[in-house]
């Protein structure tokens, strides 16, 4: 895991309630940060045991449902909330969708949140993902508007107006946009 970035400055401005209001609003920006990227780190690594035990074959399907619902109770029985058989089956398909840690974040290295990795698992196509994925870090995009972008297919919109020929990637590219 990386080393977290803990930029606090010092305040001195004067005002004793304005300076120590500064560093306590730092310090909270700081803290949220890194509980992102630890939910990041933790939900991929679990996502990354859940695929190890994956059981392959139509046959066992059923026993490996049945094993992760089993194993949801038992997390959150002893955790609490977020370890729900959905919550585990998107631990799993982040981790499939983003093999090796490092590429979860973007070329920017702003730290997107889980929420974003949630909104971003809905993205099928590798480089519409990525385009989402940094443009969501560069933009630093809320949740709400990466949600609203993918929903209305921002990236190829994107990509049809900056062509100078939209007939011919209509044309040409149709099936690489098709479910």
């Amino acid at each position: 895991m990386e080393k977290l970035d803990i930029d606090i400055s010092y305040r001195n401005n004067g005002s004793l309630a304005a300076d120590l209001g500064s560093i306590i609003e730092q310090a909270k920006g700081v803290a949220y940060r890194a509980v992102d990227t630890v939910l990041v780190y933790r939900n991929w690594l679990l996502g990354k045991r859940i695929a190890e035990e994956e059981l392959r074959g139509d046959a066992r399907a059923a026993y490996g449902r049945a094993q992760l619902s089993n194993l949801a109770n038992t997390l959150t029985e002893k955790y609490g909330r977020g370890f729900d058989a959905s919550n585990l089956y998107r631990y799993l398909a982040f981790f499939k969708r983003f093999k090796i840690l490092d590429t979860v974040y973007p070329k920017s290295g702003m730290r997107l949140g889980w929420s974003h990795y949630r909104v971003l698992l809905q993205v099928e196509d590798n480089v519409a993902l990525r385009w989402y994925l940094d443009e969501a870090a560069a933009e630093t995009w809320s949740v709400r508007t990466l949600q609203r972008n993918i929903s209305s297919q921002y990236y190829e919109r994107t990509l049809l107006s900056q062509s100078k020929d939209t007939c011919g990637i209509l044309r040409n590219g149709a099936a690489d946009f098709a479910a």
